[in-house]
């Protein structure tokens, strides 16, 4: 989790590895520390936070754009459901 605005196009250093920073990652936020199939387990300080829903790559942004919560429903911008079927 960025504690910290990282700007995109800087290079960080986590746990001797140094990551390309592809994408702005707001303070508070999760960048990938390594590649991530899409549909696999995004793992968050040791937990399973979640599926990828498309591949990430090492210094993109991990986010509801790319990322679907295994605890909450996930929802569109227009604000429904797409997990909840339709009536």
């Amino acid at each position: 989790m960025a504690v910290t605005t990282i700007e995109a196009g800087r290079s960080i250093t986590v746990e001797g590895k140094t990551i390309a920073v592809a994408d702005q990652i707001p303070t508070g936020h999760k960048l990938a520390l390594v590649s991530i199939a899409g549909g696999g387990k995004v793992v968050k300080y040791g937990a399973p936070i979640g599926s990828a829903t498309c591949d990430i790559h090492p210094g993109q942004y991990v986010h509801t754009h790319n990322l679907k919560s295994d605890y909450l429903p996930t929802y569109t911008l227009d604000g429904t459901n797409p997990f909840l079927a339709d009536d």
